[in-house]
């Protein structure tokens, strides 16, 4: 070995000896998703985090992972689709996380179709669909004959279907996950207001006027906060045409279809499973206005249940995440059937 080489060696040696070593990356049991800052509350308050890991590329404010000594982790992506896959991306690909065995649940809250639940309730998904990826006519022009305005990609008419894809307007979450997550959460008691409970009467339906319960439906993405009943009736009616028919969206919010798509990517890069997902959304507010009342009203209205869903999130999700932590010996192998 040359003089020049020798001393390269040792330069380099020296390097290594004086240089701290790199923390051996956590491995969290369960990692929960929030999408801003009060679904995080709930969580930040009921737990104790004692590790706070900045990731480069996670949004500017909330730029740190929170960690448990339980294994429980918390990581909020920010607003709308391009937070979310944003974040997750880089969570995925930092090297402090070794996500290979990890539990994700995403816990946030939503609009929800008075047909289907009402202020508060908490609603496990099945399927999560993107609304946001479809084609649009002002409704002003749409053709004599239109059933909406609302289009499948490269299909000619509502209703019509198409072959072009994007391969993330639809994700089916993991059946044995989402039932073992209903089963647990499905008897947890649930936070109501006055207020909500005044609003929902104006609803004549029987799902909108009842008290908040846990139940399962699918969730519909997009980044536009869309409201009313018109556009409520055009959108189930394409989640129908997506899912063939398998679907109904009860929830509606503007993230989880950009969190997948992150998280699939993963999966198939070998650093996560995608049948660790649960989702869960908790109802803030109806998509759609209530008979007589006008949709700019329903709109801006205080209805009464934003506190009760983001708390009822914690509440639900905590459900599963407590039992994953606590039987971790059986869910590290799979999700248990007992």
């Amino acid at each position: 070995m040359s003089r020049p080489t020798q001393l390269i060696c040792l330069l380099a040696l020296f390097a290594a000896a004086i240089m701290p070593a790199r923390a051996a990356p956590l491995a969290p049991k369960v990692m929960v998703i929030t999408m801003f800052g009060p679904e995080a509350a709930p969580w930040r308050e009921a737990e104790s985090f004692t590790r706070h890991v900045e990731v480069v590329g996670l949004s500017p404010r909330y730029p740190q992972v929170d960690c448990t000594d339980a294994g429980l982790c918390l990581v909020t992506t920010d607003m709308g689709k391009a937070n979310a896959a944003s974040t997750l991306t880089a969570l995925v690909v930092s090297p402090d996380f070794d996500l290979r065995q990890t539990y994700f649940l995403i816990a946030g809250i939503g609009g929800v179709d008075p047909d289907d639940a009402t202020l508060g309730s908490a609603l496990w998904a099945r399927y999560a669909i993107d609304g946001g990826l479809v084609h649009l006519v002002d409704p002003r022009q749409q053709p004599a004959g239109w059933s909406s305005n609302v289009l499948m990609l490269g299909a000619n008419a509502p209703g019509q279907k198409s072959t072009w894809r994007t391969d993330n307007e639809l994700f089916q979450l993991d059946e044995a996950l989402l039932q073992k997550a209903y089963a647990l959460s499905a008897q947890v008691p649930l936070e109501d207001s006055d207020v909500a409970k005044a609003y929902r009467q104006r609803y004549p339906q029987t799902a909108a006027h009842s008290s908040p319960g846990v139940g399962i439906c699918d969730t519909l993405t997009g980044d536009t906060y869309w409201h009313g009943s018109l556009i409520a009736q055009a959108l189930q009616a394409y989640v129908q045409l997506t899912t063939e028919g398998k679907g109904n969206y009860c929830t509606t919010q503007m993230e989880d279809n950009a969190t997948l798509t992150a998280l699939k990517r993963g999966a198939e890069a070998g650093k996560l499973r995608f049948d660790r997902i649960a989702l869960l959304r908790t109802a803030s507010n109806f998509d759609r206005e209530a008979p007589g009342q006008e949709v700019g009203a329903s709109l801006s209205a205080k209805s009464g249940g934003f506190l009760p869903a983001t708390h009822n999130a914690y509440r639900v999700g905590h459900a599963l995440v407590a039992d994953i932590l606590a039987r971790w010996d059986v869910w590290a192998r799979g999700v248990p059937k007992e």
